[in-house]
């Protein structure tokens, strides 16, 4: 769930409270509970921010099931409690992902590029993003879409690609890249991020209600030079990479337009790739006993588009 650490994280640095419970009923009796748990905390709030999801694209290669359950129907009861809450609530955002798309059909991908998700997360995160969005038609809940494409930053769950590196470089182990290592995607730092759900959150809501927002560097770069960049950072043996069997469903590129949340609400990326990752290296540097007991989280067994058994 680096999602929700990584953002969730950070939204506590900027003073927004942020409330992270991860349930996940186990009979109908749990599962009254938690409807009744969901609305009861929805009824004390004024906003909500759901940021709430199963994020790994390979851990959903191995298990696809906790996707659908977590980000489709979990997200469905947050609506409804949102929906049941009536005017209490002033302002929904929900937190979707720039995986909803699928490979770039275009030089830049806006809000308006097709919906071809390529894996059974970006499946499930469709169908909430889609969701939501047919919550605002249907009962006109005050809801903002924001769609990030890769966060990185300080916190950030080791499944992910970046602490992976970081980690593996740190632990003097190889750096896996799936397949080539040509695929590319749009980076963009965590507190960049949390300043665009900030300013959805304080808009008002003609400007935003019912609306998606990319939140994107407009830059991509492959997995491949990232990796590069992290050694070089780092001064590790660029010979430490290691290419291994490509990831099944694999997006070709992400390139994220960003015109329209800064023609909206005047938001654009600050921190660069450089500076970003310059950041986040020394916190997982300084922080080894905040990431160390997540080792085991950071390879899952999947059969690759060859046909092969390995660990990603």
């Amino acid at each position: 769930m680096g999602a929700i650490r990584v953002v969730g994280g950070a939204l506590r640095g900027r003073k927004i409270e942020v409330s992270g419970r991860a349930i996940r009923p186990t009979s109908d009796r749990t599962r009254e509970a938690v409807l009744t748990l969901v609305d009861t905390l929805v009824e004390e709030a004024d906003v909500v921010i759901h940021l709430a999801a199963e994020t790994h694209v390979t851990r959903s290669i191995f298990d696809s099931l906790q996707f659908f359950q977590t980000d489709v129907l979990g997200t469905q009861t947050v609506a409804n409690a949102v929906v049941k809450s009536g005017s209490n609530i002033k302002r929904f955002i929900h937190v979707s992902s720039s995986e909803v798309y699928g490979s770039a059909s275009a030089t830049m991908m806006d809000e308006d590029h097709p919906l071809n998700p390529m894996s059974p997360y970006a499946g499930a995160k469709c169908g909430a993003d889609r969701l939501i969005y047919s919550y605002w038609a249907t009962y006109k809940i005050p809801v903002v879409i924001i769609r990030p494409f890769n966060n990185f930053g300080p916190m950030q769950h080791l499944e992910k690609l970046v602490p992976r590196f970081v980690t593996s470089a740190l632990l003097n182990e190889t750096l896996t890249v799936h397949g080539t290592g040509e695929a590319a995607r749009d980076f963009v730092y965590v507190e960049d991020t949390c300043r665009a759900i900030d300013l959805a959150l304080q808009a008002p809501g003609e400007l935003v209600n019912g609306e998606v927002f990319n939140v994107a560097s407009g830059e991509h770069r492959s997995i491949v030079e990232i990796a590069r960049d992290i050694t070089a950072e780092m001064n590790y043996p660029q010979d430490k990479i290691e290419f291994i069997g490509d990831r099944p469903g694999q997006v070709v590129r992400h390139t994220g337009d960003w015109s329209k949340i800064q023609r909206v609400l005047g938001w654009n990326p600050t921190l660069t790739w450089t500076e970003g990752l310059s950041r986040t290296i020394d916190w997982y540097r300084d922080n080894t006993e905040r990431w160390s007991r997540q080792l085991f989280l950071r390879k899952i067994p999947i059969t690759t588009a060859a046909g092969k058994k390995e660990y990603h």
